[in-house]
Protein backbone atom coordinates (compact mmCIF):
# COMPACT_ATOMS: atom_id res chain seq x y z
CA UNK A 1 0.00 0.00 0.00
CA UNK A 2 2.88 2.37 0.71
CA UNK A 3 4.08 2.02 -2.88
CA UNK A 4 0.55 2.39 -4.28
CA UNK A 5 0.06 5.53 -2.16
CA UNK A 6 3.33 6.96 -3.47
CA UNK A 7 2.24 6.33 -7.08
CA UNK A 8 -1.13 7.97 -6.39
CA UNK A 9 0.60 11.05 -4.97
CA UNK A 10 2.98 11.20 -7.93
CA UNK A 11 0.40 10.73 -10.70
CA UNK A 12 -2.67 12.21 -9.04
CA UNK A 13 -5.07 9.27 -9.05
CA UNK A 14 -7.42 8.13 -6.29
CA UNK A 15 -7.04 4.83 -4.41
CA UNK A 16 -9.86 2.68 -3.09
CA UNK A 17 -8.39 0.05 -0.76
CA UNK A 18 -10.26 -3.24 -0.55
CA UNK A 19 -9.65 -4.40 3.02
CA UNK A 20 -12.65 -6.74 3.06
CA UNK A 21 -10.60 -9.54 4.60
CA UNK A 22 -8.22 -7.41 6.64
CA UNK A 23 -10.20 -5.76 9.45
CA UNK A 24 -8.07 -6.00 12.57
CA UNK A 25 -4.87 -6.36 10.58
CA UNK A 26 -1.94 -3.96 10.78
CA UNK A 27 0.47 -2.63 8.16
CA UNK A 28 3.70 -0.86 9.11
CA UNK A 29 2.48 -0.68 12.70
CA UNK A 30 -0.85 1.00 11.89
CA UNK A 31 -4.38 -0.38 11.47
CA UNK A 32 -5.26 -1.58 7.98
CA UNK A 33 -7.85 0.77 6.55
CA UNK A 34 -6.67 3.98 8.21
CA UNK A 35 -6.51 5.61 4.75
CA UNK A 36 -2.85 6.60 5.06
CA UNK A 37 -2.24 5.27 1.54
CA UNK A 38 -5.78 5.34 0.14
CA UNK A 39 -8.65 7.76 -0.29
CA UNK A 40 -11.32 5.23 0.72
CA UNK A 41 -11.03 1.86 2.44
CA UNK A 42 -13.86 -0.67 2.32
CA UNK A 43 -14.54 -3.53 4.73
CA UNK A 44 -17.01 -6.40 4.38
CA UNK A 45 -19.29 -7.69 7.13
CA UNK A 46 -20.33 -10.84 5.24
CA UNK A 47 -21.15 -13.82 7.52
CA UNK A 48 -17.72 -15.44 6.97
CA UNK A 49 -15.74 -12.33 7.92
CA UNK A 50 -14.11 -11.62 11.30
CA UNK A 51 -16.84 -9.11 12.13
CA UNK A 52 -20.26 -9.86 10.70
CA UNK A 53 -23.59 -8.13 10.51
CA UNK A 54 -25.03 -10.78 8.23
CA UNK A 55 -24.18 -8.68 5.17
CA UNK A 56 -23.11 -5.16 4.37
CA UNK A 57 -19.90 -3.34 5.01
CA UNK A 58 -18.27 -0.04 5.76
CA UNK A 59 -16.37 2.60 3.81
CA UNK A 60 -13.84 4.82 5.58
CA UNK A 61 -12.18 8.02 4.41
CA UNK A 62 -10.29 10.98 5.85
CA UNK A 63 -11.47 13.23 3.01
CA UNK A 64 -14.46 15.31 4.18
CA UNK A 65 -15.77 15.86 0.63
CA UNK A 66 -15.63 12.13 -0.12
CA UNK A 67 -17.31 11.40 3.23
CA UNK A 68 -20.16 13.77 2.34
CA UNK A 69 -20.53 12.14 -1.08
CA UNK A 70 -20.62 8.67 0.49
CA UNK A 71 -23.30 9.86 2.91
CA UNK A 72 -25.38 11.17 0.00
CA UNK A 73 -25.15 7.79 -1.74
CA UNK A 74 -26.10 5.94 1.43
CA UNK A 75 -28.85 8.35 2.52
CA UNK A 76 -30.37 10.01 -0.53
CA UNK A 77 -32.75 12.83 0.44
CA UNK A 78 -31.99 12.26 4.12
CA UNK A 79 -30.46 15.69 4.84
CA UNK A 80 -31.64 18.57 2.69
CA UNK A 81 -28.80 21.03 2.21
CA UNK A 82 -29.85 24.28 0.49
CA UNK A 83 -26.21 25.08 -0.37
CA UNK A 84 -26.03 21.93 -2.53
CA UNK A 85 -29.41 22.41 -4.25
CA UNK A 86 -29.90 23.59 -7.79
CA UNK A 87 -32.01 26.73 -7.56
CA UNK A 88 -33.79 28.17 -4.55
CA UNK A 89 -35.31 26.10 -1.79
CA UNK A 90 -39.02 26.40 -1.13
CA UNK A 91 -38.73 25.93 2.63
CA UNK A 92 -37.32 23.60 5.33
CA UNK A 93 -39.51 20.74 4.12
CA UNK A 94 -38.09 20.95 0.58
CA UNK A 95 -35.38 18.64 -0.72
CA UNK A 96 -33.78 17.67 -4.01
CA UNK A 97 -32.15 14.40 -4.86
CA UNK A 98 -28.74 15.72 -5.86
CA UNK A 99 -27.33 12.31 -6.79
CA UNK A 100 -28.89 8.91 -7.19
CA UNK A 101 -28.28 6.50 -4.34
CA UNK A 102 -29.83 3.73 -2.33
CA UNK A 103 -30.78 3.25 1.30
CA UNK A 104 -27.60 1.70 2.66
CA UNK A 105 -28.34 2.42 6.30
CA UNK A 106 -27.70 -0.53 8.55
CA UNK A 107 -30.72 -1.82 10.42
CA UNK A 108 -30.65 -1.95 14.21
CA UNK A 109 -30.73 -5.75 14.21
CA UNK A 110 -27.59 -5.81 12.05
CA UNK A 111 -25.60 -3.56 14.36
CA UNK A 112 -24.35 -6.56 16.33
CA UNK A 113 -21.06 -5.98 14.55
CA UNK A 114 -20.42 -3.06 16.88
CA UNK A 115 -20.02 -5.36 19.89
CA UNK A 116 -17.67 -7.53 17.81
CA UNK A 117 -15.66 -4.45 16.91
CA UNK A 118 -15.03 -3.87 20.63
CA UNK A 119 -13.38 -7.33 20.71
CA UNK A 120 -11.53 -7.04 17.39
CA UNK A 121 -8.00 -7.26 18.82
CA UNK A 122 -9.01 -10.32 20.86
CA UNK A 123 -10.60 -11.99 17.81
CA UNK A 124 -7.54 -11.41 15.62
CA UNK A 125 -5.16 -12.53 18.38
CA UNK A 126 -7.13 -15.80 18.61
CA UNK A 127 -6.76 -16.27 14.86
CA UNK A 128 -3.00 -15.85 15.27
CA UNK A 129 -2.98 -18.48 18.01
CA UNK A 130 -4.78 -20.87 15.66
CA UNK A 131 -2.42 -20.04 12.79
CA UNK A 132 0.57 -20.75 15.05
CA UNK A 133 -1.03 -24.08 15.98
CA UNK A 134 -1.63 -24.97 12.32
CA UNK A 135 1.96 -24.02 11.48
CA UNK A 136 3.22 -26.40 14.19
CA UNK A 137 0.89 -29.24 13.19
CA UNK A 138 1.83 -28.98 9.52
CA UNK A 139 5.61 -29.16 10.04
CA UNK A 140 7.05 -31.98 8.00
CA UNK A 141 4.05 -32.26 5.70
CA UNK A 142 4.35 -31.42 2.00
CA UNK A 143 2.66 -28.04 2.35
CA UNK A 144 3.71 -24.42 2.27
CA UNK A 145 2.13 -22.45 5.10
CA UNK A 146 1.20 -18.75 4.83
CA UNK A 147 4.11 -16.35 4.65
CA UNK A 148 4.04 -13.71 7.37
CA UNK A 149 5.10 -10.28 6.21
CA UNK A 150 7.33 -8.66 8.86
CA UNK A 151 5.70 -5.29 8.07
CA UNK A 152 2.18 -6.59 8.62
CA UNK A 153 -0.06 -8.25 11.20
CA UNK A 154 -2.48 -10.39 9.23
CA UNK A 155 -6.13 -10.53 10.22
CA UNK A 156 -5.98 -14.21 9.17
CA UNK A 157 -9.40 -14.12 7.59
CA UNK A 158 -8.28 -17.36 5.96
CA UNK A 159 -5.37 -19.69 6.60
CA UNK A 160 -4.34 -20.86 3.15
CA UNK A 161 -1.76 -23.56 2.56
CA UNK A 162 -0.22 -24.59 -0.73
CA UNK A 163 0.44 -28.21 -1.53
CA UNK A 164 3.92 -29.16 -2.69
CA UNK A 165 2.97 -31.26 -5.72
CA UNK A 166 6.50 -32.19 -6.75
CA UNK A 167 6.32 -35.90 -5.89
CA UNK A 168 4.43 -37.74 -8.63
CA UNK A 169 0.84 -38.44 -7.73
CA UNK A 170 0.60 -35.79 -5.03
CA UNK A 171 -2.16 -33.66 -6.44
CA UNK A 172 -4.69 -31.65 -4.49
CA UNK A 173 -7.37 -34.10 -5.53
CA UNK A 174 -5.34 -37.07 -4.29
CA UNK A 175 -4.54 -35.37 -0.97
CA UNK A 176 -8.18 -34.38 -0.43
CA UNK A 177 -9.29 -37.92 -1.20
CA UNK A 178 -6.81 -39.27 1.38
CA UNK A 179 -7.91 -36.70 3.96
CA UNK A 180 -11.56 -37.57 3.39
CA UNK A 181 -10.77 -41.24 3.89
CA UNK A 182 -8.93 -40.53 7.15
CA UNK A 183 -5.59 -41.72 5.72
CA UNK A 184 -2.85 -39.50 7.21
CA UNK A 185 -0.01 -41.30 5.43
Amino acid sequence: MREIGALAARYGFRVIEDASHAIGGRYLGEPVGNCRYSDITVFSFHPVKIITTGEGGMALTKDLDLAEKLRRFAHPRHHPRPARMVGATEGPWYYQQIELGFNYRMTTSRRAGYSQLQRLDELVARRHELADRYDALLVGLPVITPWRDPDAWSAFHLYVIRLDERPAGRTRRAVLRRCASGDRG
